[in-house]
């Protein structure tokens, strides 16, 4: 008899298996701003601190509003503790200032952009990660995103001006494999992985050093778990076939 393959432990939910969440530092949104009539105003508010978010790639920073309010936010690369920025429709377009897409120029680079307003941000927000703005219409902003492809947001949806910070992360290699575990840890993620393939035929369906026992890799959809692994409900498998 098998024993449970990997994916059935993973989905138990166990400690090994998931991500260290109480050592997180806040979640990252803009402050709740609906009672105030943003688009008439500007709220000055100041840089405390500059902290590392266990399991992100980007730094947060930590800003009190002239109102008392305190709140964590997706740091623009430029920015630093200490430094006066401002929230509102009569900001200036400085790094770091927050501002409803509808008095951003056409061509600024923004990023932490919210999709619908008061959602805190949901665009945007890795590290080096921009969009742009493209034009005004009256259907709503259009920005070009990270990805390349355009949409329209709410003309009151906030964004941030700037880049986001850590850009060259990514370009620094791990060089050890301790490294890139600990990075994975932090996230959640399984790490190493390793092939069905090469494990034995009691831990994983596609096991074995047989070549001629391989099973398909493609499954029902309605597979138990422990037998679901590989192509799901796949339509067709292997690589198509030019004509």
């Amino acid at each position: 008899m098998g024993k449970r393959i990997l994916v059935q432990r993973r989905g138990r939910g166990s400690p090994t298996f998931r991500a260290a969440t109480h050592k997180r530092v806040a979640p990252a949104k803009y402050p709740n701003l609906s009672g105030i009539n943003i688009m008439d105003r500007v709220l000055k508010g100041q840089i405390l601190e500059l902290v590392h978010d266990p399991g992100r790639g980007a730094p947060l920073a930590y800003i009190e509003l002239e109102t008392g309010e305190r709140y964590y936010t997706i740091a623009p690369e430029g920015i630093r503790e200490g430094q006066i920025i401002e929230v509102g429709g009569k900001a200036s377009i400085n790094v770091g200032n927050i501002l409803p897409v509808k008095v951003i120029p056409e061509g600024t680079v923004i990023c932490n952009i919210e999709l619908s307003p008061g959602d805190g941000g949901k665009i945007a927000r890795s590290s080096g990660s921009y969009a742009t703005i493209i034009s005004h219409t009256p259907e709503g902003t259009m920005i070009s995103l990270p990805s390349g492809k355009t949409r329209y947001v709410n003309d009151l949806c906030l964004a941030t001006i700037g880049v986001v910070a850590a850009s060259g992360r990514t370009e620094k290699p791990f060089v050890k494999a301790g490294k890139r575990f600990h990075l994975m840890r932090a996230k959640g993620h399984k790490y190493p992985r390793v092939r069905g393939r090469a494990m034995i035929a009691a831990l994983h369906p596609f096991g074995s050093g047989r070549r001629g026992a391989r099973k398909p890799t493609t499954v029902s959809r309605n597979a138990p778990p422990g037998r679901k692994v590989g192509l799901i409900a796949a339509k067709r498998a292997g690589r198509k076939k030019r004509k």
